[in-house]
């Protein structure tokens, strides 16, 4: 058994696209319509096309339980998922350039550092370097 993709929840997945491969690095991998204008819409790390997909999911609009559950997380500073990095320090370096907004500066934490970043979707998303 392996991990081949994650969901995660965005409120536009237009804007989610557009701040996942832009901003972050992703490519995308499948855009397929599904139904009422949504899409099975996944990304993927440029340097491991064949790896692990996110999927864009638009679940918070389609599923009110799911858009209570992300709204819950993002109030309490949670983070719906975490990437790995090489170093968290110039991640948030090229991130801050970029205009991403951090609720977490590089953090040590025991053997890791972390920062949590807002995606503009509806999501924390913490990057997380082992030291």
């Amino acid at each position: 058994m392996k991990v081949q993709g994650i969901g995660i929840p965005v409120l536009d997945q237009d804007r989610a696209l557009k701040f996942y491969t832009e901003k972050l690095g992703f490519v995308k991998k499948h855009d397929v319509p599904v139904s009422e204008g949504n899409r099975w819409l996944t990304v993927v790390a440029k340097e491991d096309q064949e790896g692990p997909e996110v999927l864009l999911e638009p679940a918070p609009n389609n599923f009110e339980p799911a858009k209570i559950y992300q709204k819950a997380l993002k109030d309490a500073g949670i983070p719906y998922t975490q990437f790995n990095v090489n170093n968290v320090q110039e991640e948030y370096e090229r991130l801050v350039d970029l205009n991403v907004t951090f609720s977490v500066k590089p953090t040590v934490m025991g053997t890791v550092k972390i920062a949590v970043f807002d995606d503009t979707c509806g999501n924390y998303i913490q990057i997380i370097e082992t030291l």
